[in-house]
């Protein structure tokens, strides 16, 4: 899957693990992006949008 939501540019954001111990590793989050089929000037275009923009609608708004 892509690294990034092309509608709200949403990406990878990293912090720390913290166990109970109080240790900290490193990790990332990344968005729940899906690759959708959308009508981009005309013509129909695969895009990578998150859960969140097809959710709110944003996706005909963005293009």
């Amino acid at each position: 899957m892509a690294k990034y939501c092309e509608v709200c540019g949403k990406g990878k954001v990293s912090g720390h693990l913290v166990t109970f111990s109080n240790r900290k590793s490193n990790r990332t989050w990344s968005p729940n992006v899906r690759k959708i089929r959308a009508i981009v000037n005309g013509s129909p275009k695969k895009i990578n949008v998150c859960t969140r923009c097809i959710r709110s609608g944003n996706v005909e708004r963005a293009l």
